[in-house]
């Protein structure tokens, strides 16, 4: 992705960002002056560090994009606790923000209260289906490519047994595991699935030790969704020959290339520019806004310095369905007996 500032500038921000995020007990706020005076303003709020590599990383980087594409006067806080959430989305409104971005489900019910106090501010919440005349909720069709995910894990273990691995089970993960599930049983349907909740997304080691006991259970392919946690599960599978991960939500095929298969991709900057756009233009409707099959925004991109490791038959049919998806011709299989599903 192409940035109008100078790499160096960009991480002069992230570094400010996290002195902020340490100097701090509650929320952490880091206004960029690229284009101070803009009157198009955007604030994004997210529940995690944007050094996670994943969920939070993606939506900052988002932040950039609409940044660097509209001129755009930018700020954003990582909130500690569901009190932050009100407070900032207020704080924003108050101060004029055209935009202001709550990233997850966790922030509908704070940004359904302050909403209506700032009726010219439009509230977004992520994974979210909260609407009102100036919030609308961004929903991403996650499944389609898990059902992808199910497939690759299938045809790659060598034991039956594949995992999956999440922060909290919330609507939208459980959703994605189905998915999973149902698309590894398409390539075997006598897989065994493990799934474990961390309870947390942001502790590291009780993301490897997750990992680690789904390992000794045989376990040898996990598809993983627990932002920061999440990287725990990556150091379990370095630490195992011939244990593979499969990340979430980013591109997480280079946080550890030679056990990563492949990532569930969340096109974030893609998605939030297109709301900031129409925002901006002055066409949005606020509602449910779905980005699902055909609009690229969500995708399964294979790692290609694993490709060896992934049978050149599973390959073209991954890619084949893709195509359906993005075509709008690919639909999931009605869900069937969820037996296999373990949770450890």
């Amino acid at each position: 992705m192409s940035r109008a500032r100078p790499f160096s500038t960009a991480l002069n921000i992230v570094a400010a960002l996290a002195l902020l995020a340490c100097g701090h007990d509650r929320a952490s706020q880091a206004i960029d002056s690229t284009h101070a005076g803009s009157s198009f303003k955007v604030a994004l709020l997210t529940p995690g560090p944007i050094s996670d590599q994943s969920w939070n990383a993606g939506a900052y980087q988002g932040l950039l994009r609409i940044r660097d594409s509209l001129g755009a006067q930018v700020s954003h806080i990582q909130t500690k606790t569901p009190a932050d959430f009100e407070e900032n989305f207020r704080q924003y409104g108050a101060q004029g923000y055209t935009l202001v971005i709550g990233h997850g489900s966790e922030f509908q019910d704070a940004a359904k209260r302050v909403a209506p106090e700032f009726p010219k501010t439009t509230y977004v919440t992520t994974s979210g289906a909260t609407t009102g005349p100036n919030l609308a909720g961004l929903s991403f069709g996650f499944a389609e490519p898990s059902y992808f995910a199910g497939m690759l894990a299938a045809s790659v273990s060598k034991t039956g047994k594949i995992g999956a691995i999440a922060g909290q089970e919330i609507p939208p993960v459980a959703e994605s595991f189905r998915a999973y599930a149902q698309g590894a049983r398409a390539v075997n349907p006598a897989i065994k699935i493990v799934t474990s909740y961390i309870g947390n997304w942001d502790d590291v080691s009780a993301g490897k030790e997750q990992a680690l006991a789904q390992i000794a259970q045989g376990v040898d392919v996990i598809f993983q969704n627990a932002d920061a946690a999440g990287l725990g599960v990556f150091q379990a599978a370095r630490e195992h020959a011939g244990t593979y991960v499969i990340g979430s939500n980013s591109n997480q095929n280079g946080v550890a290339p030679d056990v990563t298969l492949g990532s569930v991709v969340i096109d974030l900057p893609l998605a939030f520019l297109t709301v900031a756009k129409e925002v901006k233009d002055g066409t949005f409707k606020p509602g449910l806004v779905v980005l699902g099959s055909g609009t690229r925004v969500v995708t399964l991109v294979l790692n290609p310095t694993l490709a060896s490791k992934i049978p050149n038959t599973m390959r073209s049919r991954i890619d084949s369905l893709q195509a359906e998806m993005v075509a709008g011709k690919f639909q999931l299989p009605a869900a069937s007996d969820s037996s296999a599903h373990a949770k450890s």
